[in-house]
């Protein structure tokens, strides 16, 4: 994608990108699979950013796309933006790329007949639309339906009743609709049943504990292999093991040829793949595989795989960032990133999943009581993936950790660039 230089009437409104922290967040589908995300933009300040200073940074992100690499942040998948009524009506809009944007128009913004007109232009260039919090109908709100996609309700203060209710009253309209701020499994399901067609929260990461859940096949086969390792079993014996599932054998080889590993030259067999790989590095790429889902299909990306790749990535390269030289240091944060989430995919408790793992004191405190360096690492990471809610503590932790805000920018989109290849190579 490539911008040209920002107009001169947007000049005082944008602020260098640095100044913002980047987070986003999965849009699923029914079948729980990730099919877009949203975009979020906030000041990197220890004061309460309000709106303005949101849309400022929305505003910077546009204006600077090409260093932002939008296609780096949410890979094949669309990206919803918020924008109020001075972005719309504005020419800043026209830096998006109209086949990758949705843009979200706040409940916040007056639905006046220039601004449906404005919509309507933008629609008719190949521009989508989302309506934000929409909780009721209205006459302003019939005007601009025609022109909206999507269609967000955030359903933390609505009943199971006045969800079903909502859903049949915007069905004529033929909009999707999109639930906001899905929290727990139940949510999910109820919005599901009421006939939503998108979901966005954190529902997916929160660890449900399921006695009796087994691992299936492919899980028990890495299972197998980690214990081998941990074992320090021959490396006949771990290649055996592999080509026991021709599936995992060929999933490695496909993953050490992606351009993620870097491999420089291709890798035709299991030998030349573990020699490549090495002990530790098998290890790292078998606890990403345990999220891999290959039976719901090829085009299916896990979020939970999403997330805890990107977590794992952005908690090594900050590690080293921090501790430049020390190798060691920052794949173990890389592990604690990944396995953060195994109580979630395993149904168990995190305890319990340690006892199957042989890790170090440090990575059980930062696992169980986010303690210690790894600890606070992990905590970075979730307050950048609920930046609304924990936007506020981001700063502290970074000065902290003695990390500059600038230089988390970069390191994000590395990340976020890193954890797509990862999930499309898997998928």
């Amino acid at each position: 994608m490539t911008t040209t230089a920002a107009p001169d009437q947007l000049a005082p409104f944008v602020p260098r990108i640095k100044e913002f922290f980047l987070a986003r967040q999965p849009i699923l589908n029914r079948h729980q699979g990730i099919t877009a995300y949203e975009l979020l933009f906030r000041r990197a300040t220890t004061g309460a950013a309000d709106v303005a200073d949101n849309m400022s940074a929305t505003a910077s992100v546009i204006v600077h796309a090409s260093e932002l690499g939008l296609e780096n942040v949410v890979g094949g998948t669309l990206a919803f933006v918020n924008v109020d009524d001075v972005m719309l009506m504005s020419d800043i809009v026209r830096f998006l790329p109209h086949d990758k944007i949705v843009l979200e128009i706040l409940e916040s913004v007056e639905l006046t007949d220039a601004l449906i007109s404005r919509v309507a232009e933008l629609a008719g260039a190949g521009y989508k639309f989302a309506l934000d919090d929409v909780v009721a109908d209205s006459a302003e709100l019939q005007k601009i339906l025609p022109l909206v996609t999507i269609i967000k309700v955030e359903i933390t203060n609505l009943t199971r009743d006045e969800l079903q209710d909502l859903a049949n009253r915007f069905r004529p309209a033929k909009v999707f609709l999109l639930a906001e701020k899905v929290e727990t499994l139940e949510q999910f399901r109820d919005c599901l049943e009421a006939g939503f067609d998108y979901f966005q929260g954190y529902y997916f990461a929160k660890p449900v504990v399921l006695s009796g859940k087994k691992l299936d096949p492919s899980q028990m086969a890495v299972m197998q292999l980690l214990t081998l390792i941990v074992a320090d079993a021959d490396t006949s014996e771990i290649e055996r093991a592999i080509k026991q599932d021709a599936s995992l054998g060929l999933t490695l080889l496909k993953l050490v040829n992606t351009p993620a590993f870097g491999a420089g030259k291709r890798v035709d067999s299991l030998s030349q793949a573990l020699m490549m790989l090495g002990r530790r590095q098998l290890q790292y790429w078998l606890q990403i595989l345990l999220y891999a889902e290959p039976h719901k299909g090829a085009n299916f990306v896990s979020p939970l795989l999403v997330l805890a790749t990107t977590r794992g990535k952005l908690m090594e390269l900050i590690a080293a960032k921090l501790r430049p030289g020390n190798a060691s240091l920052a794949n173990v944060a890389f592990t604690v990133g990944i396995m953060s989430l195994m109580d979630t995919l395993f149904g168990q408790p995190m305890d319990k999943i340690l006892e199957r793992f042989a890790v170090g004191e440090e990575v059980k405190d930062a696992l169980l009581y986010h303690r210690g360096f790894y600890g606070d690492l992990l905590t970075l990471a979730g307050y950048i993936e609920r930046i609304e809610e924990h936007g506020e503590e981001l700063v502290p932790l970074l000065e902290n950790l003695h990390f500059p805000v600038e230089d988390l920018h970069k390191l994000q989109v590395e990340a976020l660039e890193w954890s797509d290849r990862i999930s499309r190579s898997i998928a």
